[in-house]
């Protein structure tokens, strides 16, 4: 299993969550405080929502790919420090309601990207993995990543 990830922060979430529900044809799949996610079948797609300020317009928050074990994010680590990107690794860490393993990289426009797999839910939305200590995850811990 494998599919492209798209964080958004979005200014109102209900009324996200109602628009990407009728858009999607299906309903979150985790809703949490400030948080909802949807994983769609077809075409694979996690789409996370994260609550920004109110009456912000939408803005990319972070981009990832989830796949299905921590072999292979070991894998992409060791692909994409190989290819010369730097890179950031987070085992074992919480965040958006998951324990995840993820390694962190940005596009030539300092998008952050992650690949990612989530290991076991949590009732935590902030960072807490060896890196972290209490920030706030996702997009905001990506931008230390270089």
């Amino acid at each position: 299993m494998s599919r492209v990830q798209l964080a958004l922060r979005v200014g109102d979430l209900r009324r996200s969550i109602d628009f990407y529900t009728r858009l999607l044809g299906t309903e979150p799949t985790k809703l949490r405080p400030g948080y909802a996610n949807f994983a769609v079948t077809e075409p694979p797609l996690k789409l996370v929502l994260l609550e920004g300020e109110p009456e912000q317009d939408t803005v990319l928050d972070h981009l990832g790919v989830e796949v299905a074990d921590s072999y292979t994010v070991h894998d992409a680590t060791r692909r994409l420090s190989e290819l010369g990107l730097f890179t950031r690794v987070e085992d074992d860490t919480t965040c958006c309601y998951a324990t995840q393993d993820k390694v962190w990289v940005h596009g030539p426009g300092r998008e952050p990207w992650e690949v990612y797999t989530v290991t076991d839910d949590s009732p935590d939305s902030e960072h807490s993995g060896p890196s972290g200590g209490g920030t706030a995850c996702c997009g905001t811990t990506a931008e230390a990543a270089g």
